[in-house]
């Protein structure tokens, strides 16, 4: 059954000067609270590695930011912005980094009442030569709701991801109040950065250092990575008071064959970084529930874990979901998600979590709570009272996980 949850009951006052605008000098000095056994203590980030558990499994998205936000302007002058969503044509993320002339996007379009029928010219300030010689043209194609679909054309023999190195700026949280800066470049992006596709970083890698990834693997402590491309539906907020009406977006992910043997494998804590890695792992145990039901996986929809029970174990859903992968000759399993989780879901996989503080009545902030059994409100209020920066530059939180 779907659950009806009040989006007003997961709200709390967030004051702007709480709200973390800069990144910290350096990654790892940011403050780092754990909530454990229903109890808060307070350390910096540097000290995760003694703070998890015994012979975990760490996993981390390491999904890339994409300068995706392009500024462009009509023959009148009015300044139209373009905020490249997700591929269209190709629709593949590699083909479309390597693209050349011409490709389809979904965008988000600001001023897009302004944009007629007529062909934009990026805007171009300092007539920088480079930018100047690709001469890159948007063309609106389509009009579907709240996004669009935008043809862009350029010259020579140039691949889509350097057109968007050139010409494109990191899409910062638009509650960061700010243009993008050149600190952004760095900072926005975690170290292990890899597969370019997402318009929003997974904040929760942003306070990982090289040191600190080193120090985990000297306690002995597996990292793996899963990838899922964060799009902009984390900038959304929910505007229907019941959650049940609230539309989540497909986001698109790919694990490997390997990390889903070791989650079958089990045995040890399940240690996710970010909200991220935690919807793509929950979403493979209902990838592997299909394979047993119907001999082959269905993308997991928004409110499937919420429609019954289910009984397998995670070792049951991963061992047929690496079935269908030996039958397909796949070692990457590459799909997407729909799912929301709120309080009353069920955690398959996750045990511990790495993550930032979260925006009042967001969806992230419905994960937390079903995270920690329904504790937030404590998690939260000290936070606030102590000092704790909030949001994608802010400090970050080492949460286990709790049953209601």
């Amino acid at each position: 059954m779907i659950p009806h949850i009040r989006i007003e009951d997961y709200d709390y006052p967030l004051p702007d000067d709480r709200i973390a605008r800069y990144p910290l000098e350096r990654r790892d000095a940011s403050r780092l609270l754990e909530y454990r056994d229903g109890k808060i203590s307070e350390h910096h980030f540097y000290d995760i590695p003694a703070l998890l558990p015994e012979n975990a499994l760490m996993i981390f998205n390491d999904t890339k930011v994409v300068p995706a936000r392009l500024h462009f302007c009509r023959p009148t002058g009015a300044h139209i912005e373009i905020f490249c969503l997700e591929p269209v044509e190709p629709a593949e993320y590699a083909s479309m980094f390597s693209v050349t002339e011409k490709c389809r996007w979904k965008c988000m379009i600001g001023n897009v009442k302004r944009w007629k029928s007529d062909v934009l010219s990026l805007y171009n300030p300092g007539n920088a030569p480079e930018i100047t010689a690709l001469g890159l043209k948007a063309c609106l194609v389509e009009r579907t709701g709240e996004t669009s679909v935008v043809e862009f054309s350029w010259n020579g023999d140039i691949p889509f991801s350097k057109v968007l190195e050139l010409c494109g700026s990191v899409p910062i949280p638009p509650y960061l109040n700010r243009e993008t800066e050149e600190i952004d470049k760095e900072r926005y992006q975690t170290l292990y950065a890899h597969y370019r596709g997402s318009v929003a970083a997974p904040t929760a890698g942003l306070h990982f250092t090289e040191e600190v990834l080193n120090a985990i693997k000297e306690r002995g402590i597996e990292t793996a990575t899963v990838c899922l491309h964060v799009g902009a539906g984390t900038f959304l907020p929910v505007k229907t008071s019941d959650v049940a009406e609230h539309t989540m977006h497909r986001e698109p992910f790919a694990v490997t064959r390997e990390l889903i043997g070791k989650l079958r494998d089990g045995g040890r804590p399940v240690v996710a970084v970010g909200t991220t890695s935690v919807r793509t792992l929950e979403s493979l145990y209902f990838a592997g529930v299909e394979c047993i039901e119907k001999g082959h996986p269905d993308e997991t929809g928004q409110w499937e874990p919420y429609g019954r029970e289910y009984g397998y174990t995670l070792a049951e859903s991963m061992n047929a979901l690496l079935g269908y992968m030996d039958a397909e000759g796949i070692d990457t399993y590459i799909a997407g998600t729909k799912i929301i989780i709120v309080p009353g879901y069920r955690f398959r996989v996750v045990d511990v979590l790495v993550t930032n503080f979260h925006q009042p009545q967001s969806t992230l902030l419905l994960l937390i709570s079903a995270f920690v059994g329904g504790g937030w409100r404590p998690v939260y209020g000290y936070a606030l009272e102590h000092g704790f920066r909030f949001l994608s530059y802010g400090d970050s939180s080492l949460l286990f996980r709790q049953d209601g």
